[in-house]
C-alpha cells in the first residue's frame, strides 16, 4: 500500500486502449464511487433499527430493507454496494492503463503491479476479517479478497479484443450456472440444521431451483473442502450468511461490465450518446437478470453471486452510474457532488477506516460528548444520530486528507 500526494485520482474505466488519448477525470465516476463508499459508512447509523421501533411505518420498513442484505433471493440497495465497488474497479482499468502508458510504462511492469495489487487486496481483506479473531481468519468472501482474486485476470482481459472479452464474460455466466445445476441438489433428507439453516426457513427452494439453496450448493461444498486446507480454530462447516469463495468468478464478470463502461465513457462519443448507451445497457442487463429468475432458471441471489444476480445487479449499478453521469456530465450540475468526491478520492482508506475505527470513534464520542447529545429525538434515534456523528468524523478526516492531497492507493 502506498500513499501518494497528487491531485485526486481521475475516475478510471475499462478495457483495452482504444487509441483515444487519456481523458480528463470523469467527475461522475468519482462521485459514484463516493456514493458507494458513503453507503458503506452509513452502516454505522443502524437505520434498520428504526423499523423495529416503528413496525407500522412503511417508510422505515423501506429504509430497513435497503440498508440491510436480503435473506436470500432479491436485491436491496445495500446489496449493490459490493457489485458497485467491484464494477468501479473495472471502470478504472482503462484510465489507469492509459495513464501508465502515457508515463512510458510497459506491459510487463504493469502486469507485475497488477499481480502485486491482487495479493495486496487479498491479504488486506483477510487481515481486516481477522481483527476480532485470535488467529488468522482465512476467508475469501470479503469484498477486497473477491476483487483481488480476479484482478489480474481483469488486467489481462483489458488488453484483449472485445470479442475475447465477450466470450469470457458469457463463458463465466454459463459455466457458473451449469456447475451449480450439475452439482447434486440436496435431497429431502438433507440436514439443513447441520449447516445453519432451519428446515422451515422460508427461503428454501424446491424442485430445480433447490440447486441454489443456502449452504447445500456447489459453492458451499467447495468451501467445505477449500477453507479446511487452512489452519482454523475449528473445521469449517458452513458460512452463517451463505457467502462463498467461488463468488469471485462471477465478480470478475461484474468487473468486466465495469471495464466496458469505462471504455465507453473514455471514447470520443458525445456525452448524450454515452448517457443513452449507459441507460440502454442498464435496462437490458436488469431485464435479463429478471427474466432468468421469472423463468425459474436462475434465482437472483447475491450471497452466491448467481449469474442472474450478476446481470441484474450489474444493470442496476450501470443505471445508477447513468444517473450520476446525466446529472454531472450531461446537465453540468457538479457542485452538489463535492462531499461524495471527498469520499471517493480515498476509497481504500474509507474501507479500512470502516473496519478499524468505527468502534474507537463511537466510544470516543460517548466518552467526550455523552449520550445526551444523541438523545434529543428519543431513544430509537440514539444509534442513528451517534452513527451520523461517526460518519461526520470520518468525512472530516477524509476532507483533511483531500485538502492535503493525501490519497491511499494500492
Amino acid at each position: 500500500m502506498t500513499t501518494v500526494a497528487t491531485t485526486p485520482v481521475a475516475s478510471r474505466a475499462p478495457a483495452r486502449d482504444t487509441g483515444v488519448l487519456p481523458t480528463t477525470r470523469i467527475t461522475s465516476i468519482d462521485a459514484f464511487r463516493g456514493f458507494v463508499m458513503f453507503l458503506m459508512l452509513a452502516e454505522a447509523m443502524r437505520l434498520w433499527t428504526l423499523h423495529t421501533a416503528f413496525p407500522a411505518s412503511r417508510f422505515w420498513a423501506f429504509v430497513a430493507f435497503n440498508t440491510t442484505h436480503v435473506a436470500w433471493q432479491g436485491c436491496s440497495l445495500h446489496d449493490l454496494i459490493q457489485p458497485a465497488f467491484s464494477f468501479l474497479v473495472g471502470a478504472a482499468m482503462p484510465f489507469s492503463i492509459a495513464a501508465r502508458s502515457a508515463k512510458g510504462q510497459r506491459f510487463g511492469r504493469m502486469l507485475v503491479h497488477a499481480i502485486w495489487r491482487s495479493f495486496a487486496l487479498i491479504f488486506l481483506g483477510i487481515f481486516l476479517r481477522s481483527l476480532e479473531s485470535p488467529t488468522t481468519y482465512w476467508t475469501f468472501e470479503d469484498t477486497l479478497t473477491q476483487i483481488g482474486l480476479g484482478y489480474t485476470f481483469l488486467f489481462l482481459l483489458a488488453f484483449a479484443r472485445l470479442r475475447t472479452q465477450v466470450i469470457v464474460f458469457s463463458a463465466i455466466l454459463v459455466a457458473f450456472w451449469t456447475a451449480f445445476v450439475v452439482y447434486p441438489a440436496p435431497g429431502s433428507a438433507f440436514d439443513y440444521a447441520r449447516v445453519g439453516v432451519p428446515p422451515n426457513w422460508p427461503h428454501l427452494y424446491t424442485g430445480f431451483l433447490s440447486h441454489f439453496n443456502k449452504n447445500s450448493n456447489l459453492s458451499w461444498a467447495f468451501d467445505v473442502w477449500f477453507l479446511n486446507l487452512f489452519p482454523r480454530e475449528s473445521p469449517f462447516v458452513f458460512n452463517e450468511g451463505g457467502w462463498s469463495t467461488l463468488s469471485f468468478i462471477p465478480t470478475l464478470a461484474t468487473m468486466i461490465l465495469g471495464l466496458w463502461c469505462g471504455a465507453w465513457l473514455k471514447s470520443t462519443r458525445t456525452v448524450a450518446e454515452k448517457f443513452k448507451g449507459l441507460v440502454a445497457a442498464g435496462v437490458a442487463l436488469t431485464l435479463a437478470g429478471l427474466v432468468l429468475q421469472w423463468l425459474h432458471l436462475c434465482p437472483i441471489v447475491k450471497r452466491i453471486w448467481t449469474s442472474s444476480y450478476t446481470l441484474y445487479s450489474g444493470g442496476l449499478v450501470i443505471l445508477i452510474l447513468a444517473a450520476f453521469y446525466g446529472l454531472i456530465e450531461l446537465r453540468g450540475w457538479r457542485r452538489w457532488s463535492f462531499p461524495l468526491l471527498v469520499i471517493g478520492a480515498n476509497s481504500i482508506a474509507v474501507y479500512v477506516m470502516s473496519w478499524t475505527m468505527e468502534h474507537f470513534v463511537t466510544d470516543a464520542l460517548m466518552r467526550h460528548v455523552g449520550l445526551g447529545a444523541f438523545s434529543w429525538l428519543g431513544p430509537p434515534f440514539v444509534p442513528v444520530l451517534r452513527g451520523a456523528a461517526v460518519v461526520l468524523v470520518f468525512w472530516s478526516i477524509l476532507f483533511w486528507m483531500y485538502r492535503r492531497k493525501i490519497f491511499v492507493r494500492i
